[in-house]
Formats: C-alpha cells, structure tokens, sequence
C-alpha cells in the first residue's frame, strides 16, 4: 500500500471541524464525495471497531486503535466487508492504517489526513479526495 496525505486549512474552531468529520449527516455528505452513500456504523471509542458502508455495500471494518477527541484518530483496517459489512471479501484494504489530525491556532484549524490505500486504488483516490477535504472545508464555515 501506499500512504496518501491531505492537508487543508479550515477557518473554523477545531471542535467544529471535528464535528463535521465525524457526525452522521455531515460525514455522509462529505464521504459521499469519494463514494456514494458511504455511512458510519458504530461508536468512535478506543478499542470499538466501527464500519464504513458505502451506497453500493461494500466497506471497510477499522478498529479505532488511538483517539483524542477533537484532535486525533487512528483508524487500523481490520477487514474489507460486502453486504453492509455482513461478509468478508478481497483484502485490498486490511491492515491499512488511516488518521485525521487537527491542530488549531487563532480559530483557524489544519485538518491533516493520511492513510494507506493499495496501488490500484491510488489514483482515484488522488483525484477524488481532495473533493472530499473541500466539502469538509465548506460544512465547517458554513455551518
């Protein structure tokens, strides 16, 4: 796999920016600019796994391995799923690592993303993600 980088700069608090990473009806605007009706199943807690589900079923279990609310987390996946997370498939992602950074200075906040994603993946998500990192820019000063 290959480690992906992503960096914006948000003119909102962290906190906020946290919010709109994370709650359901932003994330799933946001995500939806990579894949289509991607959703979250699942608590953000240390040691739970949580689940990403897109529109056409298939996702990725990730086990939410450090957190710090507001400013970190370490996603590690841990299985590549089909039918809502239900079954197992192919291994592209499994043992990938993925993790959000905020850092925040005079109520503007770096929002630093990183993940690992196999070769044949990587210009997609190239093209595609810095789309995503301005859907997440616009949620967090608009609303």
């Amino acid at each position: 796999m290959k480690e992906l980088h992503f960096t914006t700069q948000i003119k909102a608090a962290k906190q906020k920016v946290w919010d709109t990473l994370w709650q359901d009806a932003t994330l799933r605007d946001w995500a939806g600019m990579i894949d289509p009706g991607t959703y979250m199943v699942g608590e953000l807690k240390e040691g739970n796994e949580v689940q990403f589900i897109s529109g056409n079923g298939y996702g990725v279990t990730s086990l939410v391995e450090k957190l710090v609310t507001g400013e970190f987390l370490q996603l590690r996946h841990s299985a590549d799923t089909q039918d809502k997370g239900k079954q197992e498939r192919a291994k592209e992602w499994t043992g990938g690592a993925e993790s959000y950074t905020l850092t925040e200075q005079t109520g503007s906040t770096t929002l630093t993303v990183a993940f690992d994603v196999p070769p044949e993946q990587e210009d997609y998500f190239t093209a595609n993600y810095p789309k995503a990192m301005e859907r997440i820019k616009e949620l967090a000063e608009t609303k």
